[in-house]
């Protein structure tokens, strides 16, 4: 068993930052932390992922649609969905990824968006 939290140490700054919170035998469990106004452009995965917004609110664009995704959303796209976010508020987003998907693939979407 592993315990481990999502909450802690939660610092906003001026760019995204991420933390693989939890690593399974078939899931990357990732933390995001958006400040009011932080955008991660338009991007898209080889696998299907399942976003949960633990805190905060955020424009989350998919297929030309904007949805408003509020504290205690979850959502899943397919594999090879375009998609982008803009935190509306300070938000953490639980980002599950496939265990064959890459961390390094989100960290190059948030430096191709600064």
């Amino acid at each position: 068993m592993l315990l481990t939290s999502f909450q802690e140490g939660l610092l906003f700054g001026d760019k995204i930052k991420t933390k693989v919170i939890l690593e399974t035998a078939f899931s990357k469990e990732i933390r995001i932390l958006l400040k009011a106004g932080q955008v991660m452009k338009q991007h898209q995965t080889k696998f299907p992922i399942v976003v949960h917004l633990l805190q905060g609110e955020i424009a989350f664009g998919v297929e030309n649609t904007v949805h408003r995704i509020k504290e205690g959303d979850i959502l899943t796209l397919e594999a090879n969905v375009p998609h982008d976010l803009s935190a509306i508020q300070d938000s953490v987003v639980r980002l599950t990824l496939s265990k064959s998907d890459d961390v390094a693939r989100v960290e190059k979407v948030i430096e191709a968006s600064e």
